[in-house]
């Protein structure tokens, strides 16, 4: 593990909590908000699972 993979996953936490995107990029430091959303956020099958359940509320 590299301290830019924990970067990414601070970056992927943050986002998962709803963080607002344009607070996320400033945080991060990043110039565009591409690349906060495109590169650094992950998503992974829980996430997508717990998505698709708030739809069926």
């Amino acid at each position: 593990m590299t301290l830019h993979t924990l970067r990414h996953t601070f970056c992927t936490k943050l986002a998962g909590a709803e963080l607002n995107p344009k607070s996320l990029q400033y945080l991060m430091g990043h110039a565009s908000i591409a690349m906060t959303l495109d590169y650094y956020t992950h998503a992974n099958i829980q996430t997508v699972k717990e998505e698709f359940n708030k739809l069926a509320m």
